[in-house]
């Protein structure tokens, strides 16, 4: 086995790349499974390695020699700045940047409030929340669904979860903006950070004295083995919830759309077929991932993937666009086909860290396409598919605008 060589010409920050990722993805497949490149994750340039293979992406998600806990990424990250800086410091422990036995106790306390029965008591509250916004639209007028539907439902849907007043979901939405941005500064970042948790402290104490009928309410009274969360993984599990749900449901909801416009086909098909849309949801997750890279994981040993070697000590991301379009798992893997047996996309993760929040979002999705579908026979851009956008971040993949109309 060889250590593969960085590829050449390759920038996954440009402009031209975040708007289509697919053709460089499958030049990079096509010299093997993984490559080495330089990634912008936040505020920071790393030399990583890049996976495009659903096959080694899968297997990797769930390899216990990829770590990611909190203590020693910092070290690695600054090890693999491209500009040599030290920016990296230690964060709070939390499930997303844990590994066993950590991430299984606090799995395990988030499981306890986060529930399916939970989630599928939301059911009604969500169908009434999206009947209010789609009454807001008026047939034969252009409006953006980004904005109007995409965006506005997973801020209602969080906010409802976690308890928060009706009047902070704005803040809400600027705060996970800024902290997914790569256009703004780490002082702003870092501002909109500190604004964030000083609203969840607030708000955290005042459930902590007067509890109700809320996730954030039932954290604070998870026990397991009568052990609580700590302060700062109570902090913590908060904040992940308010930030993993918003931009990924927001983006699968506005990519689906578009797919569905660009596949009139698969618009009849699935129009004519509405039991279809549950596996639709998958392949629209599949077409398009909310997500470009997996969050941050590093070697602890040597890991053989295909005819390489990863190296220990070494920063690796997978590339969810490329494995969902792998043609060694998909046949014809370019094309939407909404009848296509799509769940084992890699757009949720795989393994321990697998999003707890994925029931969540798939019945966000179901219940806006159901309720487009059942109100609007048609559906149409507004503009030519060549002048939308997506936006510029390394982390998530979603539209700036989606200007439709629907009669």
């Amino acid at each position: 086995m060889t250590y593969a060589p960085q590829a050449d010409d390759v920038d996954l920050l440009s402009w031209s790349f975040v708007q289509d990722p697919y053709t460089t993805y499958a030049r990079l497949r096509q010299d093997g499974p993984i490559t080495r490149q330089v990634v912008k994750t936040l505020a920071t340039e790393l030399n990583a390695w890049v996976v495009t293979s659903h096959e080694h992406g899968r297997a990797l998600l769930a390899d216990p020699r990829l770590s990611k806990d909190s203590v020693a990424l910092p070290g690695v990250v600054n090890r693999h700045s491209v500009d040599g800086s030290q920016s990296a410091t230690e964060q709070p422990k939390s499930m997303l940047f844990s590994d066993p036995p950590d991430h299984t106790r606090l799995r395990r306390l988030l499981g306890k409030a986060f529930t399916m029965r939970r989630v599928e008591q939301m059911r009604p509250w969500i169908v009434r929340q999206v009947d209010e916004l789609l009454d807001g639209v008026r047939p034969g007028e252009e409006f953006d669904l980004v904005d109007r539907i995409a965006l506005a439902l997973p801020i209602y849907v969080i906010g409802n979860l976690l308890g928060v007043p009706e009047e902070r979901f704005a803040d809400f939405k600027v705060w996970s903006s800024a902290l997914a941005s790569v256009d703004i500064t780490a002082e702003e970042k870092q501002q909109a950070l500190g604004a964030a948790f000083q609203y969840l402290r607030e708000l955290i104490a005042s459930k902590a004295a007067a509890p109700a009928d809320d996730m954030i309410s039932a954290l604070i009274q998870a026990t397991d083995d009568g052990v609580r969360l700590e302060p700062a993984e109570l902090m913590s599990t908060v904040f992940l919830v308010m930030n993993a749900g918003y931009e990924t449901t927001a983006n699968m909801i506005s990519s689906g759309m578009l797919a569905l416009l660009t596949h009139p086909d698969q618009q009849e098909l699935l129009r004519a077929d509405p039991s279809l849309l549950p596996g639709a949801i998958e392949e629209f997750l599949r077409f398009e991932s909310p997500l470009n890279l997996s969050t941050i994981r590093f070697s602890t040993a040597d890991i053989p993937v295909g005819d390489t070697v990863i190296p220990a000590g070494e920063i690796v991301f997978v590339a969810f666009p490329a494995a969902n379009r792998d043609p060694a798992q998909y046949d014809d893997p370019d094309r939407l086909r909404v009848d296509r047996r799509a769940g084992s996309h890699l757009s949720f993760g795989h393994g321990i860290h697998h999003c707890v929040g994925a029931p969540l979002a798939r019945l966000e999705g179901e219940i806006v396409f159901r309720a487009l579908l059942e109100r609007f026979a048609m559906w149409q851009l507004a503009v030519p598919v060549e002048h939308l956008t997506w936006r510029y971040t390394a982390q998530f993949r979603g539209l700036e605008r989606l200007p439709v109309v629907l009669k």
